[in-house]
């Protein structure tokens, strides 16, 4: 170690100004001790708005749980953006994620990754995750709610005999449905897998109800016996949440696991709004009351940390200056001086000074 750390400052020298990390950079782009990095193996098309993107991490990352997601950085216009993503890939194989062209950095993503492109990553992170002990499933998703069910897939089926999955996935259309040919083709060879797929915008179809039991029951009679999984919109899991409450047994409810990917808000949490002040970057902008302060700093051009959007992970802080904040999922109005502001699920309660 004493050697190492000799042989360190000698490079340290000659490569002033640079760091020798830099320079291995140039031959290993996955070098970095700085920051965690991928380089993209391979790039699938999936549906007309919809890539699948594996790549292969480097020294520091953890492997990923079936139906973890994780924080993924790209550079667009010379700026780092974050975002997070589940993870579709099976476990035991390289990463992957499955982005829907919607949005500013998952449009970039979808439309313009290529083999060979770099990523910024963090470890993977989550507790929407497969049962301990081996049990009879129910996986319900709609639209892009299929791809951290689709890790644990592609992780239980193939290696369990004595798997039991029920999979209900809503789309508008066939086209527009993830992994549709992928599932059809692993639900005939095997037999633990039954999938239903729900189409809302083909010829007689409807949305898929969930106000009361008789789709459910028609698609998976034995739904109250499973361990349900759910993802999806809002409204989507608002439903499933509230017919497992009050449709299901007893013990039912607890029986039901929701990954959103977007924070629950307090219905008309929303208040006066006010002028937002970026100190660092000298801009301003009339937000909302119901805006959250990252997209408002976004909108008119700052470049805001963030990465779940949601209020888990915390990487969006930012010291407040000056002012009060409104917390979008409780109401709750604070703020002191220096305090840390969750970007992403507060927003102005009056006049608001930020560090950024």
């Amino acid at each position: 170690m004493t050697q190492f750390r000799a042989l360190r400052r000698v490079a340290s020298i000659l490569t002033t100004p640079r760091e020798p990390e830099d320079f291995l950079n140039l031959v290993n782009p996955l070098s970095s001790a700085r920051q965690l990095r991928g380089v993209v193996t391979k790039v699938v098309r999936e549906t007309a708005d919809s890539t699948t993107i594996h790549f292969r991490p480097g020294r520091g990352w953890n492997p990923h749980a079936a139906g973890q997601w994780a924080r993924i950085g790209v550079e667009i216009d010379g700026v780092r953006q974050w975002r997070s993503y589940s993870l579709s890939a099976a476990v035991g194989h390289d990463p992957a994620i499955t982005v829907t062209a919607i949005g500013y950095v998952s449009t970039a993503l979808a439309r313009d990754t290529k083999v060979g492109d770099i990523l910024f990553l963090d470890t993977p992170q989550g507790d929407f995750v497969l049962p301990e002990h081996p049990r009879p499933l129910l996986m319900l998703t709609a639209g892009s709610g299929l791809t951290p069910v689709m890790s644990m897939i592609r992780t239980l089926v193939p290696r369990r005999p004595d798997a039991d999955v029920v999979l209900v996935h809503s789309a508008r259309t066939r086209d527009e449905a993830l992994f549709h040919d992928e599932l059809l083709e692993l639900a005939d060879q095997f037999p633990g897998l039954t999938v239903r797929h729900w189409f809302t915008r083909e010829e007689g179809a409807r949305r898929l109800d969930l106000s009361d039991v008789t789709d459910l029951e028609t698609l998976c009679p034995d739904w109250r016996e499973r361990a349900a999984y759910a993802c999806g919109p809002t409204d989507f899991l608002d439903a499933a949440t509230e017919l497992w409450l009050h449709d299901g047994d007893d013990a039912t409810h607890t029986n039901l696991t929701i990954e959103r990917f977007a924070p629950v808000l307090l219905e008309g949490s929303g208040g006066e709004g006010g002028l937002l002040t970026f100190e660092k970057s000298d801009k301003e902008v009339e937000a909302g009351g119901d805006v959250p302060l990252l997209e408002a700093g976004e909108d008119c051009g700052v470049v805001m940390p963030s990465g779940c959007r949601m209020g888990i992970c915390r990487s969006c802080l930012v010291p407040l200056v000056a002012g009060r904040v409104r917390d979008l999922r409780t109401g709750e109005v604070h703020g002191d001086e220096g305090e840390l502001i969750q970007t992403c699920v507060n927003a102005a309660a009056g006049p608001v000074h930020l560090d950024i």
